[in-house]
């Protein structure tokens, strides 16, 4: 199965592995998961970074790619039907980040590798930590 990662996930991949659930942890370090990565989470970095809320993610920005070839990840475009989704979802969350992520979960059939429980509560969302 393949596995998105929420945004906190990627960052502490990227930046301490050690944070990381050890599920989480074993299935991004499993060279044989197929790890992807939302567009939304680009998006959310460099907002983030621009607001000061992420002051050191400025290396991230400038080397995206090469980051998650490091991971051996895969970007995950966002399409018109996971905006689609994510807006119309009948889910007491605004978050617009975690919405998109939990669209293309669902859309996809892929899991979500976060430790926020906020997406246990969206059907057709299985994640791990």
């Amino acid at each position: 199965m393949p596995w998105l990662l929420d945004t906190h996930a990627l960052l502490w991949a990227l930046t301490a592995p050690d944070r990381l659930g050890a599920t989480a942890r074993r299935l991004i370090e499993d060279p044989t998961t197929e790890l992807l990565v939302s567009a939304a989470s680009a998006w959310e970095v460099a907002a983030k970074h621009r607001l000061g809320k992420l002051p050191r993610a400025d290396v991230l920005v400038r080397g995206y790619a090469a980051h998650l070839s490091r991971l051996g990840a895969r970007s995950a475009d966002v399409t018109a039907e996971h905006a689609l989704l994510a807006g119309g979802l009948e889910w007491d969350h605004r978050d617009p980040f975690d919405r998109i992520l939990a669209a293309q979960c669902m859309l996809q059939g892929v899991g979500l590798i976060t430790r926020d429980p906020v997406f246990s509560s969206v059907p057709g969302v299985r994640t791990a930590w």
